[in-house]
């Protein structure tokens, strides 16, 4: 007796076309059509509108592909990546636009780990996989290509003009809920990332053959770094996912900067971030450009803040315990602390970031000529928050001890996080002690920025990554702490108390470039003495007190900025 066997149904390419429109529409457009309900705000005719013309849109493109041999791989593609990008944009309200893009291509297989959960599986298994596996099995029936291509016709052609004519009818309120909430239609599922993903690749093609400018040639170093007599040092941390209302020196209520309180540390409250992803702010900060007029473009077709160091002389060392440098350090000292084998800091491709102090103590007591040295932390990057702090600084219980933040309430994220904060104090305290340590040879201080903050579920928001212009509070301001040494103080005639004084004052990541070629006394035409926070703090030589020069640079106009005579 022959096997039993259920045959497939069949049914037309169009009509295939439409019930899967339908289906992704519905499906795994949550997070769209929640907040288009709020943009529009009962304007219901507008809404209905717009999903009408979406719905006919999106049909339209399907129908326009169903051809054989590519209507099932198109269709099976569309909705793969509307439920990839729903799982994500549904859970923690993140967006799926370009940046977004260049941070998911360079996220490293340690940090996408993280995300591949039991829950992510379920997801992609209910809203992917069962209909991917029918759409497999069904048969579709195809007209020769000539009659097929006038059937769609006939559905294309009048669903674009009636989606048209559902735009035109209903303009002013559609057009003013899409311009007032920019962030709507990038939540559109599978547009949304498709076109995010184009725009990225677009971007990547045409930076192929880049060619790096140089900046900053003229650089030397200035009187009296020359005069130091021993080897000045800064260091440079770039934090990671750290926001400034987590930090107690900001005024939160829990203590999470025990050790640099008692350090006596300068603290700026009010700092705003470039980004809020670290492929964005990381350039950004170390960029010479402005946050309004930087661009990815820019940032890799010029050079940066370490390559106008090193033209100066002075030593520049990268130590990378996160992701990479973006770019940064493609042409000074890098090296990767993550790689390292067999230490006990060390787990699945991922170190504790006490893995750079042992290499910054070496350093530093082996240092004999002006440095700087670069270490970028993995700091509080999420969601796995309770695997960037080891079980001495897990103080705030009980935390959350998932990547899956859904399986934990509030407070235990936030716990989780003010533990990564803890931590990080008493990474950026140690620095600094460490840089004390060596004094009778180091004239040395610390600079500390995060890239971006962090979102912790507030308004159903978690992670970072928004696009800047609706990012909440919570993922652009960032600290900013320095610290600097007795021999810092005296040899560079930096006056902490003035500093200190001047916390208040809204800084940014603008000030990171001119500032940390301030300390490092590096004279240059592309230095900005207005956006160096401790220009005004700092005393000037004699020869500049004596030509009745306020603060330590002279300043005059210069092409592109408003470069300091250095």
């Amino acid at each position: 007796m022959a096997a039993f066997r259920i045959r497939p149904p069949e049914i037309g390419s169009v009509a295939l076309s439409a019930l899967v429109t339908l289906y992704l529409l519905v499906a795994t457009n949550k997070a769209f059509w929640s907040h288009a309900v709020i943009y529009f705000d009962r304007a219901w005719t507008g809404l209905l509108a717009l999903g009408a013309a979406l719905w006919l849109t999106t049909f339209s493109a399907l129908t326009a592909l169903s051809m054989k041999y590519v209507t099932k791989p198109v269709l099976i593609f569309s909705i793969l990546v509307s439920a990839s990008s729903s799982y994500f944009v549904d859970r923690f309200g993140v967006i799926i636009d370009k940046d977004m893009i260049g941070n998911v291509a360079a996220t490293t297989g340690a940090e996408a780990s993280h995300l591949l959960t039991g829950s992510l599986a379920l997801h992609l298994a209910l809203y992917a996989l069962i209909p991917t596996l029918l759409i497999g099995w069904i048969k579709i029936t195809h007209r020769r290509f000539f009659a097929k291509a006038g059937v769609n016709f006939l559905f294309i052609a009048p669903s674009l003009v009636l989606s048209g004519l559902l735009i035109y009818g209903n303009f002013a309120t559609i057009a003013y809920a899409l311009r007032e909430h920019r962030d709507l239609m990038p939540r559109f599922n599978p547009a949304g990332p498709i076109s995010a993903a184009v725009r990225y690749g677009l971007s990547a093609y045409r930076e192929r053959n880049l060619v790096v400018q140089p900046l900053g040639t003229d650089a030397t170093e200035g009187p009296r770094i020359a005069d130091a007599g021993k080897a000045v040092v800064v260091v440079v941390v770039a934090g990671e996912t750290a926001r400034a209302m987590n930090f107690s020196l900001n005024g939160y209520k829990r203590e999470t900067n025990p050790e640099l309180e008692a350090l006596g540390v300068v603290n700026y409250r009010d700092t705003t971030s470039c980004g809020t992803a670290t492929a964005v702010s990381l350039p950004c900060m170390f960029s010479v450009y402005r946050r309004k007029q930087y661009s990815d473009w820019k940032a890799r077709s010029t050079e940066n803040l370490v390559n106008v160091l090193t033209h100066a002389g002075v030593s520049v060392t990268w130590w990378d315990n996160n992701t990479g440098s973006k770019g940064i350090a493609n042409l000074i000292s890098y090296a990767s602390m993550s790689r390292q084998k067999g230490s006990p800091l060390c787990n699945n491709g991922e170190c504790l970031d006490e893995i750079l102090l042992g290499e910054l103590d070496r350093k530093l007591g082996a240092v004999t000529t002006n440095s700087v040295i670069v270490l970028h932390q993995l700091g509080s990057h999420g969601p796995s928050y309770y695997l960037r702090y080891p079980e001495a600084f897990r103080r705030f219980t009980p935390d959350c001890r998932s990547p899956e933040l859904m399986r934990c309430t509030t407070d235990e994220i936030v716990n989780a996080y003010d533990n990564t904060i803890l931590y990080t104090d008493h990474i950026l305290a140690s620095v600094a002690r460490l840089v004390e340590k060596h004094q009778d040879h180091v004239a040395g201080a610390m600079i500390y920025m995060s890239d971006h903050g962090e979102s912790l579920g507030e308004n159903g928001i978690y992670l970072h990554g928004a696009p800047y212009g609706i990012a909440p509070k919570e993922q652009t301001q960032v600290p900013f702490v320095a610290w600097f040494s007795k021999s810092y103080q005296e040899t560079m005639g930096v006056d902490t108390a003035c500093l200190a004084r001047d916390a208040d004052k809204p800084k940014s990541h603008d000030n990171l470039f001119h500032t940390v070629l301030g300390m490092m006394d590096v004279r240059t035409s592309v230095y900005d003495r207005s956006l160096d926070a401790f220009a005004a703090c700092t005393r000037p030589v004699a020869n500049e007190r004596k030509n009745g020069i306020s603060g330590y640079h002279a300043s005059h106009g210069a092409a592109g900025a408003s470069a300091g005579s250095l």
